[in-house]
């Protein structure tokens, strides 16, 4: 695979703490074989490995089985345990045990329950833990898609802890929602963490295609209001005729552009971010910290659609 690079976006000590060294693997699935796609999926990982140093490897929304599934969900879908086991076993062939997180979109079985999930896993020598699968909640059903007609949504937004610092985990659709990055950053994620399935659509100037000139703009504007860094992962090839768009990327907490991949084909792209670089972007443009001051009065608007609490209902 192709390897593009971003350079350092501050001069920090690449040992610290909060600097983390970010690998997207741009795959290109073979639609249903889950094997053959786990074997090339080690390749990958080689090649990472004899590059230099990784902390965190994201792959795209159903990176290992293809995304237009329908039916064939039930079948290759993967408890978040098994999905796992199969990441770290990929890494550990690879290299041996050279630590490293992994973020990775997959078709989950929650006990016969099905979900387009998201895990983020550590790994290592002595082995490796999930430290929190994210489930879609937004489910796109218009145009060419049915995810709600196979699968169930997911029912909370949760922010969680790694040695860099706080991340969250969001899957394609649910970027489209402006309230999703927001209550992540609220939460106090530093890093939303997007694995995508995006079929091309339309086309923009200097024939680029529209859906892309949308996708980039919507993340750098979510990474800028928040001030927070955004690495998006994309799937990239045809689905029974339908083009994924790749496209993935990058963006620092001012909503700048650090690194792409074209549209097409399996790339790998590096890029070490710092996340104390949150703090000077928020700083500059205080956006969330006013938010934060103002969301408890927008939350008490009883104008809002939201559940009332028992003692409200209770006239109490």
């Amino acid at each position: 695979m192709k390897q593009l690079y971003a350079l350092e976006p501050v001069k920090a000590d690449p040992d610290a703490a909060s600097v983390c060294r970010v690998a997207i693997v741009q795959t290109k699935p073979k639609k249903g074989a889950l094997g053959v796609n786990l074997a090339h999926l080690v390749k990958a990982f080689e090649q990472i490995a004899k590059d230099g140093k990784t902390d965190l490897v994201v792959l795209p929304e159903a990176a290992l089985t293809g995304y237009f599934l329908e039916g064939a969900v039930y079948e290759l879908a993967l408890s978040a345990s098994a999905m796992a086991a199969k990441l770290a076993g990929a890494w550990l062939e690879a290299n041996g045990g050279w630590p490293v997180d992994i973020a990775c979109g997959f078709y989950e079985n929650d006990g016969g329950t099905y979900h387009n999930s998201a895990v983020y896993l550590t790994v290592g020598k002595r082995g490796h833990e999930i430290l929190h699968v994210h489930r879609k909640m937004f489910l796109p059903t218009y145009g060419v898609f049915d995810e709600e007609r196979f699968l169930s949504r997911g029912r909370k937004l949760s922010v969680f802890e790694t040695r860099f610092g706080k991340v969250a985990l969001l899957i394609c659709e649910d970027v489209w929602h402006s309230i999703m990055p927001t209550i992540a950053a609220v939460k106090g994620a530093r890093m939303l963490v997007v694995p995508s399935a995006a079929p091309g659509r339309g086309i923009e100037h200097e024939g680029e295609l529209e859906s892309i000139a949308v996708w980039r703009s919507l993340l750098s504007n979510a990474a800028a209001e928040h001030g927070v860094f955004i690495v998006y992962a994309g799937l990239a090839g045809f689905e029974g005729g339908k083009g994924m768009t790749g496209s993935s990327a990058v963006f620092d907490p001012r909503g700048k552009v650090m690194l792409e991949a074209p549209p097409l084909g399996e790339c790998i792209l590096r890029a070490p971010i710092d996340l104390r670089e949150c703090d000077v972007a928020r700083a500059s443009l205080p956006l969330l910290g006013d938010l934060s001051s103002v969301l408890p009065d927008l939350l008490l608007d009883d104008e809002l659609p939201l559940p009332k609490r028992r003692d409200d209902a209770a006239g109490r």
